[in-house]
């Protein structure tokens, strides 16, 4: 059974906000007393939060789709609905978070580090926050918004200062196990090793973590092996340990042809070109092991590595090989730049006047884009005639109008609000007006018994096509 995942598709849908409410206070000896919906709750966030006690992906694996909770709608007596509750998801350090198109969103390194994967919708008004001079009791409430949905990738980055490297059977897991207190897998056939393992490690008064990462082979960055799988993971560290076998079984294979080969898999995969190597030659307390580390060692060190001897079994070498990578760690640390308390940093979003456009599409149709009119759209409840007024108000205020004029729309042609596979399609009458005036019974809005000339137009052209395709088929000799 999978015990370690380190990368998955996350659903997130954020919780919805709850409706307002309409509502007129009623008390004895108080006939006028006016509006009293309260508003509806804001719908929870959904929030990815780093915790060091989580090391995998696992369960969102299990359990891709995440939703928070809903807001509670408004009641009367100027009652507010209960805000959702914001769904905490941890996940582990070093996790990086992608859309779907691979978009890097957040990069999560650090206990406590957080990111919002979906925005809670708010929560609509009450009829008491919509009161004004000019609207004293209005009969409508506005509708909650819908909560963000997000379909993104999490992926696991291990979060280590030194990554072991090498082919299969190689003694990574083996070495790993004696520098440090990690107990990985080890047996005496490849790819024993099917997850990353980490280990703490103490050199003197330097403490850091190594990662022991599935065996490499030709093609890893192409997918062959598991090293596509788990390459990922050495991104992060400061030093490769190049890990070689210097007893290996396979006639064709050499310690320093395995050299070259994991060596061209990090270059293709790329970003590991200035992380310093270090080449530890394993298994040399097998006599012929020793014979082959002392015949490339002075390979190695022309080619510039600092090389080591080392045996797991044997404990040959691992206290010059820890201390070395502790020195090494140290320098790289002191050359990062100091770490300062983060400032919260308050950009608010550019103000735009407009804060829509205004497009012609085909014939007779506009469609408007813009935050605030499709806001104002979702927020609607076009069952009540008072708020689809309300609406036409508030887009009169912000000035589709006049930018629907300057577009050259004309009376009765169709006006789009949102995108195509999710818009708002109405007849515009260009000489609404606003005001408390022309409101009648509460819940109505006469505007909307208006005649809908668009539509007319539309059936008299139907109407002259189908008089048109009756004279040809009546004119047709066959």
């Amino acid at each position: 059974m999978t015990t370690f995942v380190d990368r998955v598709e996350l659903h997130a849908a954020a919780g919805n906000g709850g409706h307002g409410c309409a509502s007129v206070h009623r008390e004895k000896f108080k006939p006028l007393g006016g509006p009293d919906g309260g508003n509806g709750g804001r719908g929870g966030d959904v929030i990815l939060v780093v915790e060091q006690s989580v090391t995998t992906l696992l369960d969102y694996h299990h359990s891709p789709h995440r939703k928070a909770t809903n807001g509670q709608p408004g009641a009367g007596d100027n009652r507010s609905g209960k805000d959702g509750q914001d769904l905490i998801l941890p996940v582990p350090d070093g996790t990086v978070v992608l859309d779907k198109a691979g978009n890097v969103l957040a990069d999560l390194v650090g206990q406590g580090t957080t990111f919002v994967a979906g925005q809670g919708g708010r929560g609509g008004l009450g009829n008491a926050a919509l009161a004004s001079a000019r609207r004293k009791a209005p009969g409508f409430a506005l509708l909650g918004e819908p909560g963000e949905s997000r379909d993104i990738v999490l992926e696991l980055k291990t979060v280590a200062d030194v990554a072991l490297v090498g082919y299969p059977s190689a003694g990574k897991s083996s070495l790993i196990s004696v520098l440090s207190a990690a107990k990985p897998k080890i047996a005496d056939y490849p790819f024993t090793t099917l997850v990353p393992n980490l280990g703490v490690v103490t050199a003197g008064s330097t403490v850091y973590t190594i990662a022991d990462v599935p065996g490499l082979i030709p093609g890893a960055s192409q997918g062959k092996g598991l090293g596509l799988e788990f390459l990922r993971h050495v991104e992060r560290c400061s030093v490769l340990v190049h890990v070689l076998d210097t007893a290996t079984l396979e006639s064709d294979r050499d310690p320093l042809s395995d050299l070259d080969t994991i060596e061209e898999e990090l270059r293709q995969y790329g970003g590991l070109e200035d992380r310093p190597r270090i080449v530890a030659l394993n298994k040399v307390d097998i006599p012929d092991g020793q014979d082959l580390a002392d015949m490339i060692r002075p390979d190695l060190e022309a080619r510039g590595y600092q090389v080591f001897e080392v045996s797991a079994i044997a404990h040959k070498g691992l206290k010059e090989l820890s201390f070395a990578l502790a020195g090494i760690i140290a320098k790289a640390r002191a050359s990062k730049p100091k770490e300062e308390a983060t400032r919260i940093v308050i950009r608010p979003k550019a103000v735009n006047d407009a804060g829509f456009t205004v497009t012609a599409e085909g014939e007779d149709l506009y469609r408007v884009r813009g935050e605030k009119p499709e806001r104002w759209v979702r927020q609607t409840d076009f069952n009540n005639d008072e708020a689809v007024g309300y609406l036409a108000d508030r887009l009169n205020r912000l000035g589709v109008e006049d930018a629907l004029v300057k577009a050259g729309a004309r009376a009765g042609d169709g006006v789009a609000i949102g995108p195509e596979e999710n818009a708002v399609v109405f007849d515009w009458e260009p000489t609404m007006q606003a005001g408390a005036e022309m409101l009648g019974r509460r819940g109505e809005d006469h505007r909307m018994e208006a005649p809908r000339p668009a539509a007319q137009r539309r059936r008299e052209r139907a109407a002259e096509r189908d008089d048109a395709e009756q004279e040809y088929d009546e004119f047709d000799p066959f």
